[in-house]
């Protein structure tokens, strides 16, 4: 079944900071209808995001300004902004900043899989659920994204959605991972467990484990 507008987040959720939004999309569930034969349902939890922004953010691809490759960035928010990372993996992020800055967007890193998982093994060749969608490359093949998702409003019934889902009991923070530049900034999140001493750890599904 697709998505009701009742069930989307909508666009004044997007609406705020980028590292706000980046931090609350965790819980969230992100929803793919493929279009076949019939329409075929994929989804999971989101445990893990990084948040990019503007001018305030040297490794963001807004920095230096708006170019034809990142313009959905400067667009509204709510919007799909797919690129390819080194040259192989596809990456799902979606715009998202607040009036006082220029551009921004959310970088999805992991998700914890709900429905459509046979699917999802299929499209990655593992059956290791851990591996499936743990990291941005990784999710983007097993929820089938590709760069035609660039511009995709996420914030009406679509192919791509986030809908709401669970409040994470805690969160982790860390500095983001695979860049150069300002790697200092501590926005990167990801949904925390408790393991079998007490301690906080990050989800099973999230790519810091990998």
């Amino acid at each position: 079944m697709a998505p009701t507008v009742l069930d989307i987040l909508d666009r004044t959720f997007y609406h705020q900071p980028t590292f706000y939004v980046a931090k609350n999309l965790l819980g969230k569930k992100l929803v793919r209808l493929l279009s076949g034969k019939s329409i075929h349902k994929l989804s999971g939890l989101i445990v893990e995001t990084e948040a990019y922004g503007s001018t305030d953010d040297e490794a963001s691809h807004a920095f230096r300004g708006k170019t034809s490759r990142n313009s959905m960035m400067f667009g509204p928010p709510g919007i799909v902004y797919m690129y390819l990372s080194y040259g192989i993996h596809f990456c799902l992020n979606i715009t998202a900043y607040s009036n006082e800055q220029h551009a921004g967007a959310v970088l999805i890193r992991a998700i914890q899989l709900l429905e459509g998982i046979p699917t999802m093994k299929l499209l990655r060749g593992t059956n290791d659920r851990f591996q499936i969608a743990s990291g941005p490359g990784r999710l983007t093949k097993a929820f089938d994204i590709g760069l035609n998702a660039n511009g995709m409003d996420v914030t009406i019934p679509n192919s791509i959605t986030v809908e709401g889902g669970i409040t994470p009991r805690a969160i982790l923070v860390s500095s983001r991972v695979g860049i150069n530049k300002a790697k200092y900034k501590p926005w990167r999140y990801v949904i925390a467990e408790v393991d079998h001493t007490g301690l906080l750890t990050c989800s099973k599904y999230a790519s810091m484990n990998r």
